[in-house]
């Protein structure tokens, strides 16, 4: 990835997590934490990878932030100056249980050792 696709990912990462803290009044989305924006290399698509605090409702959580999509990529148009705003599709990121997942393991191993 391009230095400028990750630059504007993080600008897109900190402006989607504005919106949903500030306009939008879902309360399925209130507690969604924006954990990465991948924007593809022509501006077309963007896959913007969320966790959930309430982590049971992963697949409600996911379908919410796609129906709001369109409101939140509208509102990026008003603060990200582009030439061409990407389609967003949310994501539930898994990389955060597989690192907890991962910490267990270890620490399992570390306890069969003493």
């Amino acid at each position: 990835m391009s230095v400028k696709l990750e630059r504007l990912g993080h600008i897109f990462m900190e402006e989607i997590s504005k919106i949903i803290y500030e306009e939008i009044k879902d309360e399925d989305i209130k507690f969604v934490t924006i954990t990465a924006v991948d924007i593809s290399s022509d501006l077309s698509y963007a896959k913007v990878y969320f966790t959930n605090l309430i982590d049971k409702d992963r697949e409600k959580v996911s379908a919410a932030l796609n129906k709001a999509s369109g409101f939140i990529r509208s509102k990026l148009c008003e603060t990200v100056e582009i030439r061409k705003m990407p389609e967003l599709n949310f994501i539930y990121d898994e990389s955060i249980e597989y690192g907890k997942k991962i910490e267990r393991i270890i620490d399992d191993i570390n306890k069969d050792d003493k």
